[in-house]
């Protein structure tokens, strides 16, 4: 009859209200395990109580950086491993580009991204190591024994750093990746990977969740 009908209607009422606030009670548990910009005091990681922002253990810092898809990959991996990444202008696209933002899918909000007008008013604000990667670099950057808040510079797609850069008293050491020969660079994303995973395994990648 009717009143069974609407009493039904609202058991069904009452059971979607239900539903709707234990998936909300979901997404809430689940950004605070750290799905929220890690340099927000208020971010809590669950599996060891601190600050998420309190993870940022390294720099990455690319100078004038040229193709939209390499930095979006790079925004993802400095989220991945609670790391800052600062960008020294001039950049070769906008940060807004649809190509940086589908490469970094949906981690632009959850990486702390720093734009610095020149290298000039980089090198005056930053008072850290910085270790810049370059196919003319003396070491192996498995030879560098890092520390936190040190900082991995990375030069431009098609040209990589220019001397002026290299030589540059601001700079601890000058480091490449080792390759085989007569090759001329690896993409700038996979090198910042590759060295970036490094110096977090030095420091058996702290306030990792494993």
């Amino acid at each position: 009859d009717v009143r069974g009908t609407i009493c039904i209607s609202i058991d069904l009422i009452i059971f979607s209200f239900f539903i709707f606030y234990k998936i909300q009670g979901f997404k809430k548990a689940t950004l605070d395990v750290g799905f929220v910009p890690f340099w927000k005091g208020s971010s809590r990681l669950s599996f060891h109580g601190e600050g998420a922002y309190l993870l940022a253990m390294f720099t990455v810092c690319l100078y004038q950086p040229e193709i939209p898809p390499n930095t979006g990959n790079i925004i993802r991996l400095c989220a991945n491993t609670g790391s800052q990444l600062h960008l020294i202008k001039p950049l070769g696209f906008s940060l807004d580009e649809k190509s940086v933002r589908r490469s970094g899918l949906d981690y632009r909000d959850l990486a702390r991204v720093t734009e610095f007008d020149s290298w000039e008013d980089y090198i005056n604000a930053s008072s850290q190591r910085l270790f810049a990667l370059s196919t003319k670099g003396s070491i192996s950057y498995e030879a560098v024994s890092y520390e936190k808040n040190d900082i991995l510079l990375f030069g431009p797609e098609t040209r990589g750093l220019p001397a002026e850069i290299r030589e540059n008293p601001a700079v601890t050491e000058v480091i490449r990746i080792p390759m085989s020969p007569n090759n001329r660079s690896l993409n700038l994303s996979n090198s910042v990977a590759i060295v970036l995973y490094e110096a977090w395994r030095q420091l058996k990648f702290s306030g990792s969740r494993h």
